[in-house]
């Protein structure tokens, strides 16, 4: 039968952020903006959605008295973007 979708990683944004963390474990700001072609409140928005998860942390600094944010995910977060991976799976092999 097929597997219910994680809703939170169903919406497009956030399932890009996840799928670059994934790979590269930590990002900033900017960086996720830019590969993600996010305005940046619309990226502001999901990626908090995805902390209060507990799918990601969020870390506020500063780089030459620049704010900089950056993204780790976490355990949580990758088995989730893993049982995701894994539902999408079986609606693919299904015909």
């Amino acid at each position: 039968m097929f597997k219910d979708l994680d809703p939170l990683l169903h919406s497009q944004l956030r399932l890009s952020i996840m799928s670059l963390l994934i790979s590269v474990k930590e990002a900033d700001f900017s960086f996720l903006k830019e590969k993600t072609k996010a305005t940046a409140g619309n990226l502001s928005v999901q990626i908090t959605k995805l902390a209060e998860a507990d799918y990601i942390t969020i870390t506020k600094t500063f780089k030459e008295n620049y704010p900089l944010t950056s993204c780790r995910i976490t355990k949580k977060g990758i088995t989730a973007f893993e049982k995701y991976v894994d539902a999408i799976n079986v609606y693919i092999k299904k015909n």
